[in-house]
Parts: structure tokens; C-alpha cells; sequence
């Protein structure tokens, strides 16, 4: 099992917020992109957060996007679409949006608006 699993994810968001808003994104984006691939609203991000919720719990109860899997890329030299471990490939999904939205892509593109599972397969 990897380290990561078990790591609280506060520990990380504050990474993420240093991130985006260092490329001049807001938190309320960060949101947003992180609700979007999770399901947590505000209320639920919050909880999290304050529960010190390990990576593994925290996408345990997360209501995963169905078009999460139209997210495509490397993240530290490692293709997202080819993580085998279902967990491990969430935590990389995180990544990659959160690195798209610190490289100023349109929220839109971010959020995989307008595409479709044939597309993802193609």
C-alpha cells in the first residue's frame, strides 16, 4: 500500500492551495474542480478537511464524476489512464486537475465540459 493512502488529505490541500493560487486561480476554483471530481460540496469538503480524512477514507465516500475517466495525462511522468490501482489513479486524477487549473486552462476544459465518454475512448 502506498504511503499516500494514509496520508491525511489536509495535510496535502494546503499544497494545492499554494498552487493555484501562486498561478492566480482562487480556492473557490479549487473547490469546484475538487467537487466536481468528488461530489463533496462545501459542507462535506469542509468535514473532511477538519476530520484529518486520510486520501483512502476521503475517496471511499467520494461520489466519483463519470467523466472522470475522460481525464487524460502524466502527473509526475506517470499516465493517469494507466494507474492500475483504482485508489492511487483517484489520487492522480486530483493531481492532474489541480495542475491543469494552475496552468490557466479554462475552467470549462478543467471540468471536461462538452465531452463525452466516446471521446475518452477514442
Amino acid at each position: 500500500m502506498s504511503r499516500i493512502f494514509t496520508t491525511s488529505f489536509a495535510s496535502v490541500y494546503p499544497h494545492y492551495v499554494t498552487k493555484v493560487e501562486r498561478k492566480g486561480r482562487t480556492v473557490a476554483e479549487l473547490h469546484e474542480v475538487i467537487g466536481w471530481l468528488t461530489g463533496f460540496d462545501e459542507q462535506e469538503l469542509a468535514a473532511h478537511l477538519e476530520a484529518g480524512t486520510t486520501f483512502e477514507e476521503f475517496f471511499a465516500t467520494a461520489r466519483l464524476n463519470p467523466h472522470a475517466t475522460l481525464i487524460t495525462g502524466s502527473v509526475c511522468g506517470v499516465k493517469v489512464q494507466e494507474v492500475q490501482d483504482p485508489l492511487m489513479r483517484q489520487i492522480r486524477y486530483l493531481d492532474k486537475l489541480v495542475d491543469e487549473l494552475a496552468k490557466g486552462r479554462p475552467m470549462a476544459k478543467v471540468l471536461r465540459a462538452g465531452q463525452d465518454v466516446a471521446q475518452a475512448t477514442e
